[in-house]
């Protein structure tokens, strides 16, 4: 296996692996990823989340296998592990809306913590399953609105619906590895990424997808929360440490065996006006925002400052950020830009995910 720090695709060639929630935007980037590094992949989700969709632009000329099921239901995540046979488990599977959350509160808990729950007991008693990395979010901690970055050891929280389910699916997560994991040569690791852009997420209610929704209609986007700040990066550098993360389970589960924050440097914990902005710039002519004055009883409670820490990653498994912000903006527009080109897009997905690679090989 190559140093801490590298996607090694001699480790990928030929491993099984299953990706729950492999239809949304992070899920069908990893799918892609792992199939470009010659993984046998297996995806199980909820049917296509959004239209347009990622997972759909990326079939095409795909060779992973789906399985269509609800992580609510045991007996059809049974039947998708018997079915996969998987070493590995990503659990991307989820309710990710925060203000959707509000609207379906039962909905959101039941998905993220009984799912997860489900997920991990499942896996447990599956033979073969050698390591399990459950993606919850940066959201999971107890926000204080303090200016420094959460730690791993933070505590767990969560004001509205969604981020209690990702605080609940972190606890759930520990248990199990405590529980059920340790010393049964099966690691099991919790992972929490800032807010990831980049091409091929039309998810309702987030900066990015509705400002491309806008600027490729020629329209205005109305933006919620100009002051707030978010640890942006690219979907890509959440997804690398994923991978990385992945490959050290599987060969020292009980060294690896914890939750991790993927963030990005701290200078790229922005505004959302920043965001923006850059976007604007970026798409060119035609591209404007204007700033939304809802009453304060319309407006449900969102975060105004979360930023990560991202130390542990960084000295446990060698990763780091090796995309600045402007070129992890620069790389969204340009593949929203395709997509409304009518490009084909696997083909620009996997251009982008070169680039990547070359990047981090440059930076070793």
């Amino acid at each position: 296996m190559e140093g801490l720090g590298v996607v090694d695709r001699g480790f990928w060639r030929g491993k099984r692996v299953l990706v729950t929630g492999h239809t949304g935007f992070k899920g069908a980037w990893l799918a892609l990823w792992l199939e470009k590094l010659g993984a046998k992949v297996t995806g199980f989700s909820l049917g296509v989340p959004t239209k347009p969709s990622l997972f759909e632009a990326l079939v095409p000329g795909s060779s992973w296998a789906t399985i269509e099921g609800d992580i609510r239901s045991r007996p059809a995540l049974k039947d998708a592990f018997a079915a996969a046979k998987p070493e590995i488990v990503f659990h991307l599977a989820a309710q990710s809306l925060v203000r959707l959350s509000y609207e379906e509160p039962l909905m959101t808990l039941e998905t993220n913590v009984i799912g997860t729950a489900n997920v991990l007991d499942v896996a447990r008693s599956s033979a073969g399953v050698r390591a399990v990395v459950n993606v919850t979010s940066d959201k999971c901690y107890e926000n204080r609105e303090w200016p420094y970055a959460y730690r791993e050891n933070d505590p767990f929280g969560g004001r509205d619906p969604y981020s209690c389910s990702k605080g609940c699916a972190e606890l759930v997560t520990a248990a199990f590895r405590q529980s059920y994991f340790a010393g049964v040569g099966c690691g099991l690791a919790s992972v929490r990424a800032g807010n990831v852009i980049g091409g091929g997420d039309w998810s309702a209610d987030r900066l990015v997808p509705d400002c491309m929704r806008a600027f490729s209609q020629g329209q205005q986007v109305v933006v919620r929360n100009p002051a707030a700040v978010r640890p942006w990066q690219h979907v890509l550098e959440a997804l690398r440490g994923y991978l990385i993360l992945g490959q050290r389970l599987f060969a020292e589960p009980e060294r690896y065996s914890a939750g991790y924050n993927f963030g990005p440097d701290a200078a790229d914990s922005r505004p959302v006006s920043h965001i923006v902005e850059s976007l604007c710039s970026g798409w060119g002519e035609g591209a404007r925002f204007a700033v939304e004055q809802p009453s304060k009883e319309s407006r449900p409670h969102e975060a105004h400052l979360l930023k990560l820490d991202s130390s542990f990653a960084r000295a446990a498994l060698g990763w780091h950020p090796v995309l600045e912000l402007p070129e992890a903006l620069s790389l969204t527009v340009a593949w929203y830009r395709q997509f409304y080109g009518g490009a084909a897009m696997r083909s620009i997905s996997l251009d982008q995910l070169n680039s990547i690679e070359a990047r981090e090989a440059r930076a070793q």
